[in-house]
């Protein structure tokens, strides 16, 4: 066996003596090439990937504050009608809370809070923005 150095990497490579140390020699340099053409691949994938990652999370945040909001209004209603408030009377939040789910009161997934507003208004998410227009989504409405 024959130790020849490889031209592209400089590592050592053991040839049989009868043979060319050729074809090592071409295998080396294909895999010095590939690589760089796999990592651009990579990275054009990668770059193209995020953004939609990115949107589909914020997406899927403002989706679960939303389901909050209708879940707080639902439990405001349910504490108006018990407490026999009237519209524009200022609403209890401990009071709400029996009326929720799990009697838990919901987190907003962007770290938003939550401001009840009176009887007969919508709630508000500080990020999200109010429960009949929420930020970041189109209005239904088209004139």
């Amino acid at each position: 066996m024959a130790e020849i150095k490889c031209p592209s990497c400089g590592s050592a490579v053991s040839v049989p003596a009868k043979k060319s140390a050729t074809p090592w020699v071409i295998g080396c340099l294909v895999a010095v090439l590939a690589i760089p053409v796999l990592v651009a691949v990579i990275g054009l994938v990668a770059a193209i990937a995020i953004p939609s990652f990115i949107k589909a999370r914020n997406t899927a945040q403002m989706n679960a504050c939303v389901n909050n909001m209708r879940m707080i209004d639902a439990g405001k209603e349910q504490w108006a009608l018990t407490a026999k408030a009237v519209g524009g009377s200022t609403v209890d939040e401990v009071g709400v809370q029996k009326f929720l789910p799990s009697s838990v009161m919901p987190v907003c997934p962007s770290q938003g809070a939550y401001t009840y507003h009176d009887v007969g208004a919508d709630p508000e998410c500080s990020i999200h923005g109010l429960l009949s227009n929420p930020q970041g989504q189109q209005s239904q409405r088209q004139e």
